[in-house]
């Protein structure tokens, strides 16, 4: 159902939605080695947002 969601957008927001699709793991990766060295609250409800975000696409619910 997502690919035809994501057809029926302008052009810009469907660009919007690829580059936040690419950049989300190298984020995600990121913010795994920061809070493995560095937890704080913050940190680990970002990287739990992030892990969403990424199985969200994942999946193709978005």
């Amino acid at each position: 159902m997502a690919r035809f969601y994501r057809y029926r957008l302008p052009p810009w927001a469907r660009q919007c939605l690829i580059v936040i699709e690419r950049v989300t793991l190298p984020i995600m990766i990121f913010q795994l080695i920061r809070t493995l060295f560095f937890p704080t609250t913050f940190d680990v409800l970002l990287l739990g947002l992030l892990i969403g975000l990424f199985v969200a696409f994942y999946l193709e619910w978005i």
